[in-house]
């Protein structure tokens, strides 16, 4: 699985909130990919509470 944030980020912290693990806000979201694997559960979650929609899960 990866996970990548597109553009259109707000910044919000939603993710991070539900997923420190793997996502960070400094700005815009980034993404820890060598956390994704242990926390694939929250990653979905985070996605679908993104209020802008910019995480992408393949």
């Amino acid at each position: 699985m990866t996970v990548k944030i597109n553009d259109g980020c707000i910044g919000c912290g939603a993710c991070e909130s539900i997923c420190d693990a793997v996502f960070s806000v400094d700005g815009t979201a980034m993404v820890n990919e060598a956390a994704v694997a242990d926390n694939m559960d929250a990653v979905k979650e985070a996605a679908d509470s993104c209020p802008v929609g910019v995480i992408e899960i393949e």
